[in-house]
């Protein structure tokens, strides 16, 4: 099944080719992205599809991590990570084979969006923005002790004052209170 889920990911790639920009239209104003589909094809695809069916609308920026609230990792970073609504949970797509940045050639720069994970081969939807360089979550970093690091998909163009704006909202631990609503995500190239 997972094989066949890559197949159909790498025929949608010619659609992706096209769509190359998104935008993310937050409660706090906008952030438009860069997409690297000839790059990190899969995980641009996985991202496109739910873009394509509106599952980010609703959705929202939910966790900060910065300095001041990870006391118990010995390896810190700075991104803001969002997920879809919570009604768009029950479907979910399958998980997505890892594109690494070793061998994508995208590292986790300021600005760059990536696809959250637990293990190796399980992001679905849930993304993140960096702010400021993030080495850690490249391939043979040290924030997942697997060292096989998260999939960079793209780089924000504009918008980074918002990202900031987001980082800094009031959380409780990592948790962002409120949730900064995610209006829409739309497709702009």
């Amino acid at each position: 099944m997972k094989y066949l889920y890559i197949v159909v990911l790498a025929l949608c790639i010619n659609t992706v080719a096209f769509s190359q920009q998104v935008k993310i239209n937050t409660s706090l104003g906008d952030i438009t992205v860069r997409l690297e589909p000839a790059k990190a094809p899969v995980t641009t695809t996985n991202f496109l599809k739910y873009v394509e069916g509106g599952h980010y609308k609703g959705g929202s920026f939910f966790r900060t991590v910065r300095s001041d609230n990870q006391p118990d990792s010995s390896v810190k970073i700075t991104v803001i990570q969002a997920g879809v609504h919570p009604w768009k949970e029950n479907y979910l797509l399958l998980p997505i084979p890892l594109e690494q940045t070793n061998k994508t050639g995208i590292k986790h720069k300021n600005g760059t969006i990536s696809m959250a994970r637990d293990k190796p081969d399980s992001a679905q939807e849930s993304f993140f923005i960096c702010i400021n360089d993030q080495p850690e979550l490249d391939f043979g970093g040290k924030r997942n002790p697997d060292g096989q690091g998260f999939a960079a998909f793209g780089q924000v163009i504009s918008g980074m004052d918002v990202v900031k704006k987001i980082n800094a909202s009031k959380a409780d631990g990592q948790a962002i209170m409120p949730p900064v609503q995610i209006l829409d995500v739309v497709i702009v190239e």
